[in-house]
C-alpha cells in the first residue's frame, strides 16, 4: 500500500496545527506508519500460510483460520489509519475556504487564516472528536473480533468441516504480539493526546473571549492620588476606543 498520498495530506495539515498536533502527527508517522510499511506488513504477509492445522480435512483449516481472524489485523490497522487522519482533512478544507474568501473578495478578510478561532475553532474541535471515536471504535472492534490482545501460538478449533477438536498453529504468534502491544499502546497514546489537544484550544478560546470581553482601564487622573486609582474591569464593547 502507498502512503505517500496520506503523508503529503497530514504534512499541509501540520502547518495549521498546535504543538500538541504536531507531537500527535509525529506518533502518527514513527510509530504507525513507519512500523506498519517497514515491518508489520511483512509479518503478516503469509498469514494464511503460516496458519497450520493438524487435518488433512479439506476446507478446515481455512475454516478455522476465518473463525479466528474474521479480519486480517494488518488491514484493520490500514483502515483505522485511514480513518484517524482523515478528519485532519477538514482543518485543510477549512483554511482553503478562507483563502478562497480572501481571494474572492480580494482583501485581507482574516488577521491569520490558519488562526484556531471562530468556524475553524468548531472545525478543529470536531476533527478531534472525530478522531478520537475512531481511536477507540477501532480498539474496541480489535479487542472483540480477536477475543483481547493477545496472539496464541495454538488455537482448538471445532469448526465444519473439521472432523473434531483440531489444534492449529499460528506462525510468528511472538513476533505478531509485540507489533500487537506497540500498534495498541500508540492508539491509547494518540487518544490521550487528541483530548488534550481539544481541551488546550477549549482553555485558550475561553482565555481569548474573556481578554476581548474584559480589560483594565485606568483612570488618567493627574496628581497624587493617581498611584491610589483602583483598577475597574469594563466592558470592552461599551468602553470608548
Amino acid at each position: 500500500m502507498n502512503w505517500g498520498f496520506l503523508e503529503n495530506v497530514l504534512s499541509g495539515v501540520n502547518r495549521y496545527s498546535t504543538v500538541i498536533g504536531r507531537i500527535w502527527l509525529s506518533v502518527v508517522f514513527l510509530f504507525r506508519i513507519l512500523v506498519y510499511v517497514a515491518a508489520a506488513e511483512q509479518v503478516w504477509k503469509d498469514e494464511t500460510k503460516d496458519f497450520v492445522c493438524n487435518t488433512r480435512q479439506p476446507g478446515c483449516e481455512n475454516a478455522c483460520f476465518d473463525h479466528f481472524f474474521p479480519v486480517s489485523q494488518v488491514r484493520l490497522w490500514a483502515m483505522q489509519l485511514i480513518m484517524v487522519s482523515t478528519p485532519s482533512l477538514l482543518v485543510a478544507l477549512h483554511v482553503a475556504y478562507r483563502e478562497h474568501r480572501e481571494a474572492k473578495h480580494k482583501k485581507k478578510l482574516y488577521a491569520d487564516k490558519g488562526s484556531i478561532d471562530g468556524g475553524l475553532f468548531c472545525t478543529y474541535s470536531l476533527s478531534l472528536l472525530f478522531k478520537t471515536a475512531f481511536e477507540v471504535g477501532f480498539l474496541l472492534a480489535f479487542y472483540f473480533l480477536y477475543g483481547g490482545f493477545q496472539v496464541p501460538m495454538l488455537l482448538r478449533c471445532s469448526q465444519s468441516p473439521c472432523p473434531n477438536t483440531v489444534d492449529c498453529y499460528n506462525g510468528r504468534a511472538t513476533e505478531k504480539k509485540v507489533f500487537v502491544y506497540i500498534m495498541g499502546c500508540t492508539s491509547i497514546l494518540c487518544i490521550a493526546l487528541n483530548v488534550t489537544e481539544f481541551f488546550y484550544i477549549v482553555w485558550k478560546q475561553l482565555w481569548k473571549s474573556f481578554r476581548k470581553r474584559y480589560t483594565p482601564v485606568h483612570d488618567k487622573t493627574h496628581g497624587p492620588s493617581r498611584s491610589h486609582t483602583p483598577v475597574s474591569f469594563v466592558n470592552k464593547s461599551t468602553a470608548t476606543v
